[in-house]
């Protein structure tokens, strides 16, 4: 199973080869470098899923949004648990 998490791109590096194009990517405000050579129509602003550096492709905005908050949501029930030292937290 892999795990892609949606992010906005908020700067694209110029490039004379699209192979090695890259991009300045925020994920709820944590910014990462991302490879963008396999959306090569991406711009900024746009929504994309990222695995590994990778953006593979883009998303619709409102399902990335929803998507982010469920990963909001997992967090806080995981904090949360961690008060309970009988439950195990979410992986």
């Amino acid at each position: 199973m892999c795990l892609a998490i949606p992010g906005i791109i908020t700067k694209i590096e110029p490039s004379e080869d699209e192979i090695f194009r890259t991009g300045k990517v925020s994920f709820d405000g944590i910014q990462r470098e991302v490879n963008l050579s396999m959306v090569p129509e991406a711009r900024e602003g746009d929504y994309v899923l990222v695995h590994v550096g990778v953006a593979l492709q883009i998303v619709d905005e409102e399902e990335a949004k929803q998507t982010l908050a469920c990963f909001r949501e997992l967090d806080e029930l995981n904090e949360a648990l961690k008060d309970h030292p009988d439950q195990e937290e979410l992986e």
